[in-house]
């Protein structure tokens, strides 16, 4: 992950679960009779709290009910919840307003109760504009179709000033009956009957002068995006809100549009006891596991080692996020073109004992079974995050010149100081770095396809621990695989997580060191643990002796579980829909640009309609 991307990633921490509807009615209805109680002057505090529960909780109740049913039959997408929480803020918006305004007309001997109504007027319209733009965001719906249900608290606030402000005695029409139903001033606070029927239209003036407003501003923050990526930031933000807030898939409709085919390879490291049944089964698809959560390939590890009959181990593939998945159904095709990989593998009883290469910050750890080998990547102590998908491929063939049919090339993605600083360690094609890799991998690759091949015993352990993805461990827990052949002992462990904290690798390769010969300590990458947090590596959150005590369990767990084992490793293509090259930075690039822009940009939008609009009271 860049920065760039990181910023982007890290804006969800503003993002909540919208509470259910009836948590935000009832709040509504609390901050209505607050209102109430401090803005009128009865006799009685409950008289005052009815009044506010009645001119002020009506309206935002009536919202939250009326707004997804009217949204819905209009081909929106607005939820209860949403409706409900919009409804809520919009209350306290006006609540926000009047009360700031009341101060000013107390201390002020010149400003009467016509500057506080005009001042509500205001509010009414700015709950209208804010409505507009959340529903054109949410339901991506024209201008007129979403000016629909965003109307619903303002008419319904505007209905009840109409009827108990007495307006229909300027109004010639109707009979007794029309006026004793419309025109209810005696049921009302005195101060209501400063309102005419000009300010109703001025009212709806000043609506459609908002409306129009939100349609420039949207049109105009929209138009980077049709322009380099052909897609709309209202789908984006409605489903990254949607994705973080309620869990819904709406971001993965909008991946889906910005996806471009690839080809990856799917290599399959099985072992198999004696009588056949699986034992362990590593799977590598040259996929990133991102963007987030479980959009995309974000889940990819779980669904992975879930679909093996053995203990599955889903180390990070050589993949950086231009290889995110789109959707969560090509993490199936994933899976489909793993089980005819496995259906392919020869195996045989043998492997080479493992060996370790380097060359400058790179270290690889390799071990040959039959004719294919699994190599493990590694550029701890330093700090390194995605390795390119052009340098991962590179250096597989590399290795494979010197015989070997098949590698299995996993980046342990174990060292790395989060977001910090401006080189986040991206192991990029042409880099010192990436040369360093393909060079480790060709000679990691000539002395395997040359080792000797002795019998092979294998020993698994599993512990899913009671971490969970808030600290930065997924579902997967911890995993522990030592492979045994001749005296040489070596162990693979796996953490489902997105990386590590600086120096960890090493601690934990230390705390196993008088139990195997070789080791080392991979990652799964999986993007489940940063939903709500860009930066969540493993050892950021969890204490370091806890997991070293694990690990040195497993690792004794999984020498007690060793048994003479056959493997083998095939490899096949899928091809899937990804982000494709570039669109991921630039998807993070146009996002942040407009968050930084876009706040200078509402600001200049509200300051000339609240010109605009004040112009307008001066006139009527």
């Amino acid at each position: 992950m860049t920065a760039t991307q990181g910023d982007l990633a890290s804006l969800s921490r503003y993002i909540f679960r919208a509470p259910s509807w009836y948590a935000s009615v009832a709040f509504s209805l609390v901050i209505a009779a607050l209102a109430g109680v401090a803005a009128f002057e009865s006799r009685f505090a409950l008289e005052d709290a009815w009044q506010g529960v009645f001119f002020i909780g009506i309206p935002t109740v009536a919202a939250s009910v009326l707004t997804p049913w009217v949204d819905r039959r209009l081909g929106g997408q607005l939820t209860p919840n949403r409706a409900s929480l919009l409804a809520l803020f919009c209350e306290l918006v006006v609540v926000a307003v009047m009360t700031v305004v009341g101060v000013i007309a107390v201390l002020s001997t010149r400003l009467g109760q016509q500057f506080v109504f005009d001042a509500l007027l205001f509010a009414l319209a700015s709950v209208f504009a804010i409505r507009l733009l959340v529903v054109m965001a949410v339901s991506r719906k024209s201008l007129l179709a979403a000016s629909v249900p965003a109307s619903i608290q303002t008419l319904v606030g505007a209905a009840l000033l109409f009827v108990y402000s007495g307006t229909m005695r300027f109004l010639e029409v109707g009979g007794p009956l029309t006026r004793s139903y419309l025109s209810r001033p005696e049921r009302a606070p005195a101060e209501l009957s400063v309102i005419a029927p000009g300010d109703f239209v001025l009212l709806a003036g000043i609506c459609v002068l908002y409306a129009l407003a939100v349609w420039l501003f949207v049109v105009t923050i929209d138009r980077p995006w049709n322009r380099s990526l052909g897609v709309s930031v209202l789908d984006f933000f409605r489903g990254f809100i949607g994705h973080v807030a309620e869990g819904t898939r709406e971001l993965e409709d909008f991946f889906e549009q910005l996806g471009e085919e690839a080809v990856v390879p799917v290599t399959v490291l099985s072992f198999r006891r004696e009588d056949g049944e699986e034992k362990a089964r590593f799977v590598l698809p040259m996929i990133h596991p991102g963007p987030m959560g479980e959009i995309g390939g974000g889940n990819l590890p779980e669904r992975v080692a879930a679909s093996t009959d053995g203990l599955g181990f889903p180390p990070h593939a050589t993949a950086g996020h231009d290889f995110n998945l789109v959707t969560e159904r090509e993490v199936d095709t994933i899976i489909e073109t793993a089980a005819r990989a496995h259906d392919r593998i020869e195996y045989a009883p043998t492997a080479s004992r493992s060996v370790r290469t380097s060359d400058g910050e790179a270290t690889l750890l390799g071990q040959a079974f039959g004719d294919g080998a699994l190599l493990v990547s590694s550029f701890a102590p330093n700090f390194a995050d995605d390795v390119s998908y052009a340098v991962g491929l590179s250096a597989a063939a590399e290795a494979r010149t010197a015989g070997l049919r098949d590698v299995l090339l996993v980046d342990a993605h174990n060292s790395n100081n989060g977001l910090a600083g401006d080189d986040l360690g991206h192991v990029t094609p042409g880099s010192v770095r990436s040369f360093s890799m393909i060079q480790a991998a060709g000679e990691a690759g000539g002395t395997l396809a040359a080792g000797e091949r002795e019998p092979l015993r294998l020993g698994v352990a599993w512990e899913r621990t009671e971490w969970t993805p808030r600290e930065g461990i997924g579902p997967l827990g911890v995993r522990v695989a030592v492979v045994e052949v001749g005296d040489q002992r070596t162990g693979y462990v796996l953490v489902d997580g997105n990386n590590m904290e600086p120096g960890l690798r090493d601690a934990l390769l230390e705390s196993i060191a008088d139990r195997v010969d070789e080791a080392e300590v991979m990652t799964t990458d999986t993007h489940i643990v940063n939903t709500v947090e860009a930066d969540n590596q493993v050892g950021s959150a969890i204490d370091d002796g806890e997991l070293r005590a694990l690990i040195v369990d497993l690792v004794d767990a999984a020498l007690a579980d060793l048994e003479p084992v056959e493997a083998g490793m095939a490899t096949e293509r899928a091809s899937v829909t990804v982000f494709g090259n570039d669109r991921t930075e630039t998807l993070a690039s146009h996002a942040n640009a407009m968050i930084a822009m876009g706040g200078a940009l509402a600001a200049a939008f509200i300051l000339g309609v609240t010109a605009v609009t004040v112009l307008l009271f001066f006139l009527a």
